[in-house]
């Protein structure tokens, strides 16, 4: 079967469509690939931005950047309101691509109002919160019968401990809910620790944040895998894609830093059959943890928008999920071809601290350094390289500061 090159007429060129995001994370290499992969099939991309000088800002691949800074601390209509500017803006019906939780649940919950300008999935307005929140997710899991890891949410200090002490350390914290994690953060992301001084000492006393504490799977006895989907009304999709996550920064934890297409039927099997139960549509990141002591995958995060490593996936027609949104949001028939296999993702300058944490942990390296043939990279592009030089100063800048935080603090420790 031939593999549609990328700048194949597919897309319908007429319909614009506009990076959205709620809250301030300029270096996002996620929104960088929606750009990309529309841009590059023709659409017209506008993108919701911090800056003028943010990475996805110098795309040659962008058309227009809306700097609209927001933290989240902000009104829900206040929201609604600047998006809709910025569709009246655009001047036609407009495909809106969520990278976060946040503006995932705004595009659902306000559908009524934005579809005014915007041409968005048919998604139960409360199922992307339900999705999103930590403990929401769990206890749908235990109604629905997918298997997830244990999981608390304590309130009070005390249910802490009995948390620690019955799901037993290491633990894994995060945030409870979306919203709350930009206006009262338990945790800066997701955290694993070791021991109970160390859970106590993360937390003063009195009345938690919203938190929850999960069960720590054994990384020997654990792979992390991905499905990437969209889909359409009833929660069909269109594209199901699986892979394997081979690092993370930080180290089995965090963002995804090297992943690999694999097929995988049992686990497409799975996330499709909970987005048919449940009658999802739209662009969904699952994340899983296989557990070898039970051979069952198990259900971590449920993300109800585009996944930031979404580029690692194509079919054989050259079809992602921001791809295939556009089209079925458009009224084209969807290629159902089956996923381009072997593909790599690699997110630059996070990588290297990975492969050094594997380094100190494996005293070897770990494999599949050199880039291959089917390498999708999160920065560089010798087509459209300015995003890259923005990242680096912008990385070198944060680099910089923290070591600079660094040295001051033993002498302001000396001056107390």
């Amino acid at each position: 079967m031939r593999r549609r090159a990328p700048d194949d007429p597919l897309l319908d060129p007429t319909v614009p469509a506009l990076l959205a995001k709620v809250g301030g994370y300029p270096q996002h290499h996620g929104g960088l690939g929606v750009v990309r992969s529309l841009g590059r099939a023709g659409v017209t991309v506008h993108a919701v931005v911090e800056d003028r000088f943010t990475p996805v800002a110098l795309s040659r691949h962008l058309s227009r950047a809306f700097v609209r800074p927001t933290t989240g601390l902000e009104r829900q209509d206040v929201l609604v309101a600047a998006l809709l500017g910025i569709g009246r803006a655009v001047g036609a019906p407009c495909v809106p691509v969520p990278t976060d939780d946040e503006a995932a649940i705004l595009l659902a919950e306000h559908a009524e109002a934005l579809s005014e300008c915007f041409l968005l999935p048919r998604v139960s307005p409360g199922l992307p919160r339900l999705l999103a929140g930590k403990a929401s997710l769990h206890a749908l899991c235990e109604e629905l019968g997918v298997a997830s890891p244990r999981t608390r949410a304590p309130v009070t200090r005390d249910e802490l401990v009995d948390a620690g002490r019955e799901l037993g350390f290491p633990v894994v914290l995060k945030n409870r809910d979306p919203w709350t994690r930009l206006r009262d953060p338990a945790v800066g992301g997701t955290t694993a620790v070791r021991d109970e001084r160390g859970l106590l000492d993360r937390f003063a006393p009195g009345v938690l944040p919203p938190l929850l504490v999960q069960e720590y799977i054994p990384r020997e006895w654990a792979e992390d895998w991905i499905t990437h989907l969209y889909c359409g009304g009833g929660g069909e999709p269109r594209v199901a894609f699986t892979g394997l996550k081979l690092r993370s920064w930080p180290p089995h934890a965090g963002v995804t830093t090297r992943a690999v297409a694999l097929t995988n039927p049992t686990l497409a099997k799975l996330a499709a059959d909970l987005c048919r139960r449940i009658g999802y549509s739209g662009a969904a990141d699952l994340d899983w943890r296989y557990d070898r002591r039970d051979e069952r995958y198990k259900l971590v995060d449920f993300n109800p928008r585009t996944g930031a490593q979404f580029r690692l996936f194509e079919n054989v027609d050259g079809v992602d999920v921001v791809r295939a949104m556009h089209l079925d949001l458009t009224g084209r028939d969807v290629p159902s071809g089956p996923q381009a296999e072997g593909r790599v993702f690699v997110a630059g300058q996070l990588d290297l601290p990975s492969v050094m944490a594997w380094l100190r942990e494996e005293r070897r390296l770990p494999p599949g350094l050199l880039p291959g043939p089917e390498t999708e990279r999160a920065w560089l592009s010798a087509e459209d390289p300015l995003p890259a030089a923005a990242e680096t100063v912008r990385f070198l800048g944060a680099v910089a500061r923290r070591v600079g935080r660094a040295v001051r603090a033993p002498g302001d420790a000396r001056r107390v």
